[in-house]
């Protein structure tokens, strides 16, 4: 069995360059070995110090982000207690996701983060928004939502890709929201309070779903909640 790490990391001392690192002088490709999963990861060195993309760790090491304040969240899966026999497939038990499933489902709630904190941004701030831009985001996040539908083969994988897919309807539904807000000149409300948006009924639903989400999937076994319905 595993358990589930969690580790805190201040915005204020990690540098994140998630698809940037490789396009600058020193970066190197390296394979990156977490919990026995591998995968490369670009490598830049800066002031004798080494730096990595975390999206990119947390990717390989079947884990999640969560962004809580002026901290990111990272839960990653412990060690393997007890491996499983070689009878034994994984995802074979009835709650169990298998680990295709959670990798793409991972990275659809990543594209979905993008799109709702983007476009929170937009409004609070005031930036022109239309839906040309809107769509944009949304065609990333449902084509990642469509990755995670073909990588089911267990039971598990489709009870979670329900609620991963209850989590996409509702940030469009907060979207389309927001655009309408946007048009009618009633998203001033938003820009005048900081409080505005995070106390919205509908955001607050989208937020506890996604850190649900993401805790599951870090632990590999389905469960329900409420917020994802």
């Amino acid at each position: 069995m595993r358990s589930n790490i969690k580790i805190a990391i201040s915005l204020s001392v990690v540098l994140l360059f998630a698809g940037t690192a490789s396009a600058q002088a020193g970066a190197q490709l390296r394979t990156l070995v977490v919990n026995d999963h591998s995968g490369k990861v670009a490598l830049f060195q800066m002031d004798d110090k080494t730096y990595i993309d975390l999206k990119r760790l947390v990717q390989i090491a079947d884990g999640s982000i969560d962004y809580q304040g002026n901290q990111i969240v990272v839960t990653v899966p412990g060690p393997i207690a007890h491996a499983p026999t070689a009878t034994e497939p994984e995802g074979s038990n009835s709650s169990g996701l298998t680990r295709d499933f959670r990798k793409a489902a991972i990275e659809g709630i990543s594209l979905m983060r993008e799109w709702a904190s983007n476009l929170a941004n937009a409004i609070q701030n005031g930036y022109p928004v239309s839906e040309n831009w809107v769509s944009g985001y949304r065609a990333r996040a449902q084509n990642g939502i469509a990755i995670a539908a073909a990588a089911r083969s267990s039971d598990a994988d489709r009870n979670a890709y329900e609620l991963l897919n209850h989590e996409f309807e509702a940030v469009q539904e907060w979207s389309n929201k927001l655009l309408d807000a946007r048009k009618s000149m009633n998203a001033a409300k938003y820009a005048m309070s900081a409080s505005a948006l995070q106390n919205d009924p509908l955001s607050q639903k989208i937020v506890t779903c996604g850190r649900f989400l993401g805790q599951v999937l870090a632990s590999g076994t389905f469960q329900d909640d409420p917020s994802c319905h």
